[in-house]
């Protein structure tokens, strides 16, 4: 069987790369077609396949400025030829479920999002003081046309997978069509719970506005509690002039430095709206409880005081207030966190899981055709 996987972008290993990394376990000899590859940024696995990158890969200073190409996007990724393909599986967050396959290929897109950009988190890139005046002026009318590209593309998939059931809604929203769930994977294994706990809280993210890592900052600074911020982004000026002294900013972390802060830290501190968020699922695999804000991937993940094994806390508001009472609320209840339970939870969602509930997927999109033991033995043999 002849497979194509498609992805935005590979500049960095974050959640959707993940799931791409197995994607690229199960079909080793796949071509890998995205947008643009930065060098060196991903996996062994993913950096070994052969990778196939559009124009948009030779534009100059790209790298720092390709979120502002995004109304190039969708030209870029109908450009890639894909003939021959029996399976087309799509990584997307962006414009990658918009590939046009070949006429006789069965296309798969497992979704983190529909684009973010221009739908439920357009505010959260463009609103007032997102960007400068200029480019304020000639975003909605980008925004608007992908959007109906957006929607249009939609079609051309045959099955929808959302990493969630939150972004299978939205699925159903924006592109009026169902989508059937698999939680992306966790490498449980890279992490384990540690004898020592020390005195600060924890938060890994990109340092971008809906990540409202801002929250986080204001409420810490006003409880006087030691935060530590493993990540950098466009925001990480921003938010440092707003740290007080207890706010730590690590920067990049390896895998062995970042495992040691998830298992010694107090709890996770996860204070924006994700599609599912993986780091949450990290911080429990290390034993640690989470304290999350009640909307989104998290419902999905984390067991809060209510339940009799809680792995976490949630606050519904997404205030400095709501997250500040949380954590005094956590501090409250330190003796319902049982690290091997807390740990036990977040096994659930082991790569091996992953890979074979997507196995599962495909074999039923071939079912009844001609290439349904193919889609197995292809599998099974990595050709």
């Amino acid at each position: 069987m002849k497979v194509a996987l498609i992805h935005d972008w590979l500049n960095g290993m974050r959640g959707g790369e993940k799931c791409l990394e197995c994607f690229c376990e199960l079909f080793p000899q796949a071509d890998l077609y995205t947008l643009f590859h930065d060098r060196g940024k991903c996996s062994e696995t993913i950096e070994g396949m052969r990778i196939r990158t559009s124009f948009i890969d030779a534009i100059p200073c790209r790298d720092r400025y390709y979120r502002y190409l995004l109304p190039l996007f969708p030209i870029a990724i109908e450009r890639f030829i894909l003939k021959d393909y029996d399976l087309v599986l799509s990584s997307s967050h962006c414009v990658a479920k918009g590939i046009i396959p070949g006429p006789d290929a069965v296309h798969l897109s497992y979704v983190h999002s529909p684009m973010r950009y221009v739908w439920d988190m357009y505010d959260d890139y463009f609103g007032p003081g997102r960007v400068n005046p200029l480019v304020g002026r000639v975003v909605p009318f980008f925004a608007s046309l992908l959007r109906t590209w957006d929607a249009v593309s939609s079609a051309r998939v045959d099955h929808f997978i959302a990493n969630s059931r939150h972004v299978a809604r939205r699925i159903g929203k924006y592109y009026r069509r169902e989508a059937s769930v698999i939680h992306p994977p966790v490498d449980i294994e890279r992490f384990g719970i540690s004898g020592e706990v020390e005195d600060y809280y924890l938060i890994v993210s990109a340092l971008v506005p809906y990540k409202r890592i801002d929250l986080a900052i204001r409420a810490f600074n006003r409880l006087g509690r030691r935060l530590k911020i493993v990540g950098t982004g466009p925001q990480e000026a921003e938010l440092k002039g707003m740290a007080g002294p207890t706010i730590e900013f690590v920067g990049w972390a390896d895998d062995k430095a970042l495992a040691g802060l998830y298992s010694r830290c107090r709890a996770f501190v996860f204070p924006g709206e994700e599609d599912f968020g993986i780091t949450p699922l990290e911080a429990m695999a290390s034993g640690r409880p989470v304290i999350a804000y009640a909307r989104g991937g998290a419902l999905e993940t984390v067991r809060g005081l209510e339940c009799e094994k809680p792995t976490g806390l949630f606050f519904h508001e997404q205030t400095v207030e709501a997250l500040q009472t949380a954590v005094e609320q956590f501090e409250k209840n330190l003796g319902r966190y049982d690290p091997q339970a807390v740990r036990r939870h977040a096994s659930h969602w082991r790569r091996e899981r992953f890979k074979d509930e997507m196995t599962r997927a495909i074999e039923g999109l071939f079912a009844g055709r001609s290439g349904a033991r193919e889609a197995r033995k292809g599998m099974e043999s990595g050709t």
